[in-house]
């Protein structure tokens, strides 16, 4: 019973997917526009961050970055309080954009 086509051990591998190695195709592009949008999403979320910590105030207090203000808000409060709650949902709204061109791109081929 093991040779059965339908025994439900059988493992197909139609089904499989990896995301660290995707199939041509529709899952290669939508995974590579995943890859491009989670590194935009870890450069300003934490190379800003980085960045805050390089340019500490010295002694003298002269820090260009957490002298800034915009909007009546220092640059790193306004920057983590605000752009990055912008920042996540445009990402968002992009992803889709690019995942549903890609949707039509592939459903055309069919």
């Amino acid at each position: 019973m093991a040779n059965e086509p339908h025994s439900p051990h059988r493992t197909n591998h139609n089904y499989r997917v990896n995301f660290f190695r995707p199939r041509p195709g529709f899952m290669r592009q939508k995974v590579r526009y995943t890859w491009i949008l989670l590194i935009l999403w870890a450069f300003f979320t934490f190379g800003f961050q980085f960045l805050l910590v390089l340019m500490q105030d010295t002694p003298a207090g002269d820090s260009r970055i957490t002298n800034t203000v915009i909007f009546g808000f220092p640059l790193h409060y306004w920057f983590s309080g605000q752009f990055l709650i912008v920042w996540f949902i445009l990402l968002c709204f992009l992803f889709n954009v690019f995942v549903d061109n890609l949707n039509k791109i592939h459903r055309k081929r069919n």
